[in-house]
């Protein structure tokens, strides 16, 4: 039987609703889609894309760190952009963090994202067992 882990750290921003920062069932880590919140401030880290992709990315990061695990790890994301416009800016902060056998991704403009940020990114990775 699979069980389910609620994954908390205090090295990403906490979560703004009702969900979790991410949930580990057996191997897998499914992470909540991470905003570009400075968790030592509760604020966006800057106002354009290249750094709110860094601060999301660094975000998955810490929460896969609290568990073991890494962005090496990681199999898939999903990028939201509010402006898909700012695609080859966020792809290149993107490629900085995964430079060798990047995971799947999709990338999709929405209309909006909470807290009006430019880039809100989501993530599965292998976990420990």
């Amino acid at each position: 039987m699979i069980t389910k882990q609620v994954i908390t750290t205090d090295k990403a921003p906490k979560a703004v609703g009702p969900y979790s920062q991410a949930i580990k069932a057996g191997n897998y880590l499914f992470l909540s889609g991470q905003l570009p919140i400075d968790p030592s401030t509760g604020k966006f880290s800057g106002d354009n894309i290249e750094t709110q992709t860094r601060q999301a990315i660094e975000n998955v990061k810490a929460i896969l760190s609290s568990v073991g695990s890494s962005l090496e790890h990681v199999v898939k994301t999903t990028v939201f952009l509010k402006n898909m416009e700012d695609f080859p800016k966020m792809n290149e902060v993107y490629q900085q963090y995964f430079k060798t056998n990047a995971p799947a991704r999709s990338c999709v403009e929405v209309s909006r994202i909470p807290k009006d940020a430019l880039v809100e990114v989501e993530s599965i990775a292998i976990g420990k067992d």
